[in-house]
């Protein structure tokens, strides 16, 4: 079928940075279509003439339809009116990866031995200038892929990775087993280096991304320093867990001991007795056990008989342990140096602390001390305890 003219429009793939319309020599007003984030390059007689952005065109070429054929018979059939049309693919492809080709070396600053890695990512191009791209990187080739725009680079791209990261780790005492929290610092440095190189062919550079640093896992060497590094960090974890354990035994031993505090506290309100009178219970009892007061077990009052009595009884018991235990630590009835009224000790009821010289509440549980006359009006008798009636005389108490 005879043709006049021919419709040229993009028929390339997404991942391809420039593509050759396979349409040569084409006769004039021929149609052409340009898409979004796309622009065609015109070449006619070899020379980039003009360049299109999106919109549908005419080409006004020196092929004309007939007498074009006529002419190129003297040249065998070929146009010497040679035109060709290039499409630009402008919008932003992302994900190409790239790696280096070998091992980075240099010495470990930490440990000081000898270390190589390597490194690998992605990053993401646009064509900004597409007469630069394809004047200078493309050519006579009819497209440029994503490998090959990255082949081209390949050589300062392993240049300005292998250098910057064996100097950052040098300059800055970079751990090889903390490498990991630096990619990000990495990333944005190289990129920073790199960006001036794709743009001297026409090529952005929007994103660049050091994604991993691959170790020598394997190695003996290797694997010894990184159990040695790894162990101390986990006998730190260890002290610091051994610590916290010991502070909350503690805690729970204290805590313990305030539960303790308060139940026997309500134990003793329950069955009505005080702090004092508990504690004058256990003095009976060693007084009871004591070989200097013999003669006080012997005269038949045991120490279930002296746990067992009460109010005013209970009080003449205890003025008779006083006079016994004076007795037993003085026999030769000599007057002790201590005052009678010294001897006297006051707890609270409550919660059994010990109570302050003229003291109006307790300083622990806040209880109201009543106070009373201490002293019995009819011989003179020091009370030590809230009793109704002198152990002495048996005169009620004021």
């Amino acid at each position: 079928m005879f043709k006049i003219f021919d419709v040229i429009k993009y028929e390339g793939n997404n991942d391809t940075f420039i593509w050759k319309h396979p349409c040569e020599d084409f006769n004039c007003l021929t149609q052409l279509i340009v898409h979004e984030n796309q622009e065609a390059v015109f070449y006619m007689n070899g020379q980039a003439l003009d360049l299109f952005g999106p919109g549908r065109y005419t080409l006004k070429t020196q092929n004309i339809p007939l007498i074009g054929k006529v002419l190129n018979l003297a040249t065998g059939g070929l146009s010497p009116f040679h035109c060709e049309v290039y499409f630009i693919n402008k919008s932003e492809q992302m994900a190409i990866k790239w790696g280096t080709d070998s091992r980075v070396q240099f010495v470990e600053p930490t440990y000081n031995f000898p270390l190589s890695i390597g490194a690998s990512g992605e990053m993401s191009l646009q064509a900004v200038d597409s007469r630069k791209l394809l004047v200078k990187l493309v050519g006579t080739e009819d497209d440029l892929s994503q490998p090959k725009l990255v082949s081209y680079f390949r050589s300062f791209l392993m240049t300005r990775v292998k250098t910057y990261i064996a100097q950052i780790i040098k300059s800055e005492s970079i751990n090889i087993f903390e490498i990991d929290e630096k990619l990000a610092q990495f990333s944005d440095a190289i990129k920073n280096f790199l960006i001036t190189d794709f743009a001297d062919y026409g090529i952005s550079l929007e994103t660049f991304f050091v994604n991993r640093v691959m170790k020598p896992d394997g190695e003996p060497q290797y694997e010894k320093f990184k159990e040695l590094h790894f162990r101390q960090y986990a006998d730190i974890a260890e002290a610091k867990l051994r610590q916290q354990t010991e502070i909350i035994d503690a805690e729970t031993e204290a805590q313990k001991t305030v539960i303790d505090s308060k139940a026997q506290a309500t134990k003793r309100a329950q069955e009505g007795y005080t702090y004092q009178q508990e504690r004058g219970f256990d003095v009976a009892e060693k007084v009871a056990e004591n070989e200097a007061v013999g003669e006080f077990t012997n005269m038949g009052v045991g120490f279930g008989t002296m746990a067992g009595v009460g109010g005013a009884v209970g009080g003449m018991v205890g003025g008779m342990m006083n006079e016994a235990m004076t007795t037993a630590t003085n026999p030769q009835n000599q007057p002790s140096l201590q005052p009678q009224a010294q001897l006297t000790q006051k707890f609270c009821d409550n919660c059994g602390t010990k109570l302050n010289e003229g003291a109006d509440f307790c300083e622990e549980c806040g209880t109201k001390i009543i106070k009373s006359n201490n002293t019995c009006t009819n011989c003179g008798y020091v009370f030590e305890r809230d009793s109704k009636f002198c152990p002495k005389c048996g005169t009620k108490r004021g």
